[in-house]
């Protein structure tokens, strides 16, 4: 933990004054004096230049400023992470998480087995199910944890964002439109092949579509179904043009199973987003799986 000289050194620098640090600090203004004064003789070099009444940072002063920001930000970090961990040992050990299909299948598997790993006394329950079904699992109380496309605009919940994905036109290697690229005014020529209504791809499909002047009602739609796996399995025997994850068929482009048909003008970005309940501290169980969830995030 950051000492007392520093703390105080800390808070002059803040303020870039010795009476406001003492009111920050609940102290006497000479306490303030007299701490930095101590610091700077231990140190053996100046911090701070005084002129009259005002107060700057010497090279030195700035530089110890700087590190001891980085030094707050990681000291705040630790509490966190004993609090965190004391609260494991507070609450079930039981975790419900909701999320879309394409979390459950593609990437909340490893994020899910690391979590484990460090907390080898939790139980984890995850539901897979489209972005309407989970939220309605949210408000009654069947899950802890919503992991959804795009924002939620119900005022009875808080989101944070989780990591950021794209949609793409694919089709089979067989389909005369592998790998070509077409324009928007093209789109309502396809036989698509979408997914069911309530799907967060589709809704966020059908947004950037609206965005070009295309309607649902626009669109050539043959089939829907309910599940990616369904989905792309249906496109890899030759029929039809469907929107999916990249994430998704990131395997079967790869292998050349499928391919992307692209589109002059489309670029299809979502977010996805942790949701909670408003007004809801989340329980420590939550709290932890949130930042492991955003630790590996960070290393993709």
């Amino acid at each position: 933990m950051i000492s007392l000289p520093y703390l105080v050194f800390f808070e002059v620098a803040t303020h870039l004054s010795f009476t406001r640090a003492a009111n920050s600090l609940c102290i006497s203004q000479p306490a303030v004096s007299k701490q930095v004064k101590n610091l700077e003789s231990t140190l053996g070099i100046a911090l701070l230049e005084r002129k009259s009444n005002k107060i700057k940072l010497t090279l030195a002063g700035k530089k110890l400023y700087n590190h001891l920001k980085k030094a707050k930000a990681l000291q705040t970090e630790i509490l966190t992470d004993v609090e965190i961990v004391k609260d494991e040992f507070k609450f079930s050990g039981q975790l419900t998480i909701g999320s879309s299909t394409s979390l459950s299948i593609y990437v909340l598997p490893k994020i899910i087995s690391k979590y484990i790993e460090k907390f080898p006394s939790i139980n984890i329950r995850l539901i897979n199910r489209n972005n309407d079904s989970i939220l309605k699992a949210l408000f009654g109380r069947e899950i802890d944890l919503a992991i959804t496309e795009g924002h939620s605009n119900n005022r009875q919940v808080h989101s944070e964002h989780f990591m950021d994905d794209e949609i793409i036109a694919i089709c089979s290697a067989k389909n005369e439109y592998a790998n070509r690229t077409i324009e928007i005014e093209d789109i309502p020529k396809l036989p698509l092949v979408l997914r069911e209504v309530g799907s967060g791809t589709l809704m966020v499909l059908e947004k950037e579509l609206k965005k070009v002047g295309l309607k649902p009602s626009d669109l050539n739609v043959r089939i829907r179904l309910g599940g990616i796996e369904v989905l792309k399995n249906f496109l890899s025997q030759g029929t039809g043009i469907g929107f999916l994850s990249k994430m998704a068929v990131a395997k079967e482009l790869h292998n050349q199973e499928l391919c992307q048909v692209f589109i002059n003008g489309l670029i299809i970005k979502r977010q996805f987003n942790l949701i909670m309940r408003r007004g809801e501290e989340p329980l420590g169980l939550v709290k932890m799986f949130i930042r492991e969830a955003k630790s590996q995030q960070s290393y993709r």
